[in-house]
């Protein structure tokens, strides 16, 4: 949205009303949101905090002007605390829910894998790539679904350099995904950066394993099982060989393979739905007014 339009928006809203503006909208534009807090309740809903080490002034203008944050993870609402010196009364998480989903039967050997996300650097597809090529003839296949659409020139790089069991299918109609995730043994997630990761929730709730990057909110996403054994493995981001370890160890240890997916199948029964997630929302909007 341009700055015009969030400014011809909210022009037309009364007085004193309380506003959920996305951050996407809202973060890029404190000449339009700093003017109006002055006369509406403003609420930002933060998906994904600037990627930076030091304190972005616009940003951080807009999250003063607000009345009230909300993040997508605990993880997020930590790092704006921090960046910002925000009241902690005013900084709210709310973590997406996981839809009900029926389990995966898995396989033997546990070599379907599965990662879902944009086909885009932030991804790590790369790294996947080569700790893929690392698996010393270990039998895998990886499905690799998400949109081959935003960046062009990297998906074209990493068909080049990525084995052909590496498959990349786009993005897949709603009933397609969930048929790849029922398939699946491992959802694999080496993104450099997460505020959450919704894919390891949606995985846990048919209680696939993850190996993923330990980045932002995804530990946070992963939790643990009933007897505080995590479902998967978490390894530093862009670390092809620390990913390529993990999914090794994956397929070569039938006993890590039967913990992982009985402490997925815990998490999965822990899993917060999105009534969760909604009535936090509606709190904090109840609250700003």
């Amino acid at each position: 949205m341009h700055q015009d339009d969030l400014a011809g928006a909210l022009a037309r809203i009364p007085d004193g009303s309380v506003v959920l503006v996305d951050g996407l909208v809202a973060l890029p534009a404190p000449e339009v949101m700093v003017p109006e807090s002055r006369r509406l309740r403003l609420v930002a809903l933060v998906h994904m905090p600037l990627e930076q080490d030091e304190p972005d002034e616009r940003e951080g203008a807009v999250l003063s002007a607000c009345v009230s944050v909300v993040t997508t993870s605990n993880w997020a609402r930590k790092l704006l605390l921090e960046r910002y010196s925000l009241p902690g009364d005013r900084v709210h998480a709310a973590a997406p829910g996981a839809e009900a989903a029926a389990l995966a039967p898995g396989t033997p050997s546990g070599g379907s894998l599965l990662a879902v996300a944009a086909v885009i650097p932030g991804k790590g597809h790369d790294v996947l790539a080569d700790a893929l090529a690392a698996l010393n003839g270990r039998p895998w296949q990886c499905l690799c679904v998400g949109t081959l659409e935003r960046d062009p020139a990297f998906v074209a790089s990493l068909r080049r350099r990525a084995d052909s069991r590496m498959r990349f299918s786009g993005a897949l109609r709603e009933e397609e995904l969930a048929r790849s995730y029922g398939e699946a043994d491992l959802l694999v997630l080496p993104s450099r950066s997460e505020t959450y990761g919704m894919v390891v929730t949606e995985a846990l709730a048919r209680g696939i394993p993850v190996v993923a990057a330990d980045v932002g909110g995804v530990p946070e996403a992963m939790g643990h099982g009933a007897h505080g054994v995590r479902p998967g493995v978490l390894v530093p981001p862009e670390d092809p060989a620390a990913l390529g370890g993990a999914l090794r160890a994956w397929l070569a240890d039938a006993d890590l393979r039967r913990q992982l997916r009985q402490a997925a199948r815990e998490r999965r029964e822990s899993l917060a739905d999105w009534s969760t997630t909604t009535s936090a929302l509606a709190d904090v909007l109840a609250r700003a007014a």
